[in-house]
């Protein structure tokens, strides 16, 4: 029993083309994008991996900094981009980058974000969805002169949002 269970196995993968050897070598560079030894060579190969669970881990390890997630910052990937928004070592220059990302998920994760720089909730304040627009209202870290300026938004519900935003300003 146990030899046609093999040969069941191994003729799955001979009509579906799966390359058993495939899964070892993206488990370890699962791995290596995920390392906090990892080096600069790895990461300049990684970027440009075909599993987007290899570049997402690699987008998630805050010893990837710099050039390297600001590529990463244009993946093809909206899962890649939404970890490049939350690493917290993604710099000002990546963070304006993602919020002027045409996916909606991607700004609304980067306008959600607690360490987002002041200067890019600036930005997403004047984004064209209403939705992203509340995100940076509700954002614990907007500055009262950005929840200001969304007070005056066209939005109602953005009006409101803010509103709230800066009573919670004035009462701590």
């Amino acid at each position: 029993m146990l030899n046609r269970n093999i040969i069941f196995t191994l003729l799955f993968f001979i009509l579906t083309g799966v390359n058993v050897n495939a899964n070892s070598s993206d488990d370890e560079d699962f791995r290596a994008a995920r390392s906090t030894r990892i080096t600069s060579e790895q990461i300049e190969r990684l970027i440009k991996h075909p599993s987007i669970k290899v570049r997402e881990a690699l987008a998630q390890n805050r010893r990837v900094k710099g050039n390297a997630l600001f590529k990463l910052a244009s993946d093809s990937s909206e899962q890649v981009r939404i970890a490049v928004a939350t690493n917290l070592s993604t710099d000002l220059r990546t963070f304006k980058k993602l919020a002027y990302d045409q996916n909606q998920a991607v700004k609304s994760v980067v306008a959600r974000f607690e360490y987002v720089p002041e200067e890019v909730l600036s930005i997403l304040a004047r984004d064209n969805s209403a939705e992203i627009r509340i995100e940076v209202a509700r954002n614990l870290n907007t500055l009262k002169a950005t929840l200001q300026l969304l007070l005056k938004d066209s939005d109602p519900d953005v009006k409101a949002t803010a509103a709230q935003a800066l009573q919670r300003l004035a009462s701590e």
